[in-house]
């Protein structure tokens, strides 16, 4: 790859203004992977290059917000949503299912030690600055994170 083609920076400081990025998506496994592969493709064409810690993180946090939208909030025969706001060096995601029960805590619990599962919200809260769960207009409700980079 020459040096032409090679981002030199992530998002400038300049004033931009609010980008945003919205899909509805099938709750299922493949709705999830594509919400990742859309998230990563809106980023890097908003100026936040694949690869990047910023994009790297927002991937992580996509694909599990996604991944429990689309197993503990399917309700069958509708989608999940995904939006992508980014504005003032924020990078903020919302997955909004319509399945209201099952709200996660703000300060999830650790699973035991010999569980495969319950772990993805820990790296959420790991990898945001901050997070949390709103209502959503209609059914369900929503699960967001906030990058700052």
């Amino acid at each position: 790859m020459t040096s032409e083609n090679t981002p030199t920076a992530v998002i400038t400081d300049q004033a931009v203004a609010a980008r945003e990025f919205t899909a509805p998506l099938s709750a299922t496994r493949r709705g999830a992977r594509l919400a990742r592969l859309l998230a990563l493709h809106q980023l890097d064409e908003w100026g936040c290059p694949y690869d990047s810690e910023p994009s790297d993180a927002a991937a992580a946090i996509v694909a599990e917000l996604a991944a429990n939208a689309a197993t503990h909030g399917r309700v069958p025969g509708r989608d999940f949503g995904l939006n992508l706001t980014l504005a003032a060096r924020v990078i903020r995601i919302e997955v909004a299912d319509t399945c209201s029960e099952g709200r996660p805590s703000a300060c999830p619990a650790p699973p035991a030690s010999d569980s495969e599962t319950g772990r993805g919200l820990l790296l959420v809260a790991a990898l945001a600055t901050r997070w949390g769960v709103a209502d959503r207009q209609g059914p369900g409700k929503v699960i967001w994170a906030e990058i700052e980079f």
